[in-house]
């Protein structure tokens, strides 16, 4: 059962706006979260993924190497996504730092799935290494629905640390879209944990370049 009531989540994010100076950029609105009773090292490292109700990032850069009918389909829907192909990747000759550089541009790579298995075959171990290796994406679903639900994902995943933080939103949301992120998004990591609720120490909400408040 979850701690925290939609009213208090409500005055939290009034407490937030107002300790926030207005900035020349769309600040990201962060959830962080310390756990207790949990030990990285002996307990079983969880990670889950869920779709939020309100898009937080729809800015997030996001590189798509595509087979022709998704570069197509891609520049007909307008996506703001940078498309390339498989060709185009064989010009760093497998050169680990240009892939690196290259990859870091962006917080996300997507690929045709038939185009999965041929990539570290062009570009090496590389992207696996540095944690940024393609998700698939298929013909069956439509990109723009895809590329809706990765801005609109976030990832809970246990590392080797007890502190976690995602991206629950941004400024130019209203405080309902907010409350609505950041119930879900705390409700699912609670669903992840082996004591639910039980394991949140402390919750935290923050603007981009404003003060943290305490939520529990």
């Amino acid at each position: 059962m979850s701690k925290i009531t939609n009213a208090h989540v409500l005055e939290c994010i009034t407490e937030m706006r107002a300790a926030t100076k207005a900035r020349k950029f769309t600040q990201t609105v962060e959830l962080q979260i310390s756990l207790k009773d949990y030990d990285p090292q002996k307990d079983k490292r969880f990670v889950g993924t869920v779709r939020l109700p309100n898009v937080p990032r729809p800015k997030m850069k996001i590189c798509l190497i595509a087979d022709q009918k998704h570069a197509d389909e891609a520049a007909a829907a307008g996506l703001d996504v940078e498309v390339t192909s498989l060709d185009n990747l064989k010009k760093f000759n497998k050169d680990k730092k240009l892939v690196k550089r290259w990859a870091k541009k962006f917080f996300l790579l997507l690929a045709t799935d038939s185009l999965v298995k041929k990539i570290p075959v062009v570009l090496g171990p590389v992207l696996s290494r540095i944690g940024k290796f393609p998700q698939p994406v298929t013909h069956n679903e439509p990109l723009t629905k895809k590329i809706d639900d990765v801005r609109g994902a976030v990832k809970w995943q246990l590392k080797k640390v007890t502190n976690l933080n995602v991206a629950a939103g941004n400024e130019t949301m209203t405080d309902e879209e907010l409350r609505q992120n950041i119930v879900m998004a705390l409700n699912f990591l609670a669903s992840l944990l082996k004591k639910g609720w039980h394991n949140l120490k402390a919750i935290h909400i923050k603007e981009t370049m404003g003060k943290a408040v305490k939520v529990l």
